[in-house]
């Protein structure tokens, strides 16, 4: 069912996805900025279910992996197209002190806390909205909003959170704008995580990374940082474009305990306002992808546990450096670590963080 929009060509359509257990529908909202950028998104999680991104012969091609069914997404997965929170990434024993109060989280990735618990904001039933077109009608888009309850998985204070997806009209770019309050102090790290393969299917390993960072933060073997570290003379070096398959399987101590890369890179930007953290290229397809973000930093991830047990609409199987993260957030752990910049959010404070994906040629 088409919706309004200012502009001729620029769309939303909905298409009923199913129902969640308890009977409330679920609907797939497609954005299409008449430009051959479409992004389609579910209530469950703010699922991304695709991203239609043309190729340098105008064709287009789906570069996020996806599941076939709301089925398949209300299993466990790897995150796949969902909003994290309330924690992005990893907190330390599933444990943080806030005002002198300690919170115990749950412990969903061994010994540690993993994007918000079992029950994060990627499993949780978000009311999605079309925007109406303001001002020159620049762009499509859809509000998201879920509200948090005190206490949920361990995370203290109620929290209202607001997400909007949009397509920009005038160029291929997808804007997310991330919005929440709290009611008590809380930490709140928020952001997507999208796999992402510009080449619409195969292994990421051909397409060539540049992240704007000198510093990135090593960890111990649960993942957690260990401090920061130069990427000076390692693998983790991107500040050039550089192709994923070049290092990955370089023999460094890192890139054994993660398995390949897993790791937050600390931007090099100045501390307020919108900065690149990463330009994405794929050189037979032609797609680039540059990242930009408020967030001081991004978590590259390169797919290292896709094992092969999940398969894609098309029915594709998910293997190893099937897709990659580029999750633009704050630094993991930062509860507990009080040299890392605060994820602290107080009544009266608003959250507000925006990641921008703006697709183009090579």
């Amino acid at each position: 069912m088409p919706l309004p929009n200012s502009s001729t060509s620029a769309r939303i359509t909905t298409e009923a996805f199913g129902r969640m257990p308890d009977g409330r529908a679920v609907t797939e909202y497609t954005l299409d900025n008449g430009r051959g950028l479409r992004l389609s998104a579910i209530n469950l999680g703010g699922i991304v279910t695709a991203l239609q991104v043309p190729d340098r012969h105008g064709q287009g091609g789906n570069v996020v992996l996806g599941l076939p069914s709301l089925e398949d997404y209300l299993k466990p997965h790897p995150h796949f197209g969902t909003i994290v929170g309330r924690y992005a990434n990893r907190i330390a024993g599933g444990r943080f002190t806030l005002d002198g109060v300690a919170h115990q989280l749950p412990l969903n990735n061994g010994a540690n806390s993993l994007h918000g618990g079992h029950q994060g904001f990627g499993t949780r039933y978000w009311q999605i909205d079309a925007v109406p077109a303001q001002g020159d009608g620049d762009e499509v888009a859809i509000e998201l909003r879920y509200t948090s309850a005190d206490g949920e998985e361990g995370y203290p204070g109620e929290v209202q959170v607001t997400v909007r997806y949009a397509l920009s009209t005038t160029e291929n770019a997808w804007r997310i704008d991330y919005r929440a309050v709290s009611d008590r102090a809380t930490v709140l790290n928020l952001s997507h995580h999208d796999y992402f393969n510009l080449a619409g299917g195969g292994a990421v390993r051909d397409h060539r990374l540049m992240i704007p960072a000198s510093r990135y933060c090593p960890v111990d073997a649960g993942l957690i940082p260990l401090g920061l570290a130069t990427v000076a003379g390692t693998p983790f070096d991107f500040r050039e474009p550089t192709l994923i398959g070049e290092r990955i399987d370089d023999p460094h101590e890192q890139l054994r305990v993660a398995g390949g890369y897993d790791h937050n890179w600390v931007l090099d930007r100045e501390p307020a306002g919108m900065a690149l953290a990463a330009r994405l290229a794929h050189a037979p397809s032609g797609r680039v992808m540059e990242v930009h973000t408020t967030e001081p930093a991004v978590q590259f991830y390169s797919g290292n546990f896709l094992d092969g047990s999940l398969r894609g609409r098309e029915g594709e199987s998910f293997r190893q450096g099937a897709g990659l993260c580029l999750e633009t957030q704050h630094y993991p752990d930062s509860p507990n670590q009080p040299e890392f910049p605060s994820t602290v959010l107080r009544p009266g404070d608003v959250f507000k963080s925006t990641t921008l994906h703006r697709f183009g040629m090579c």
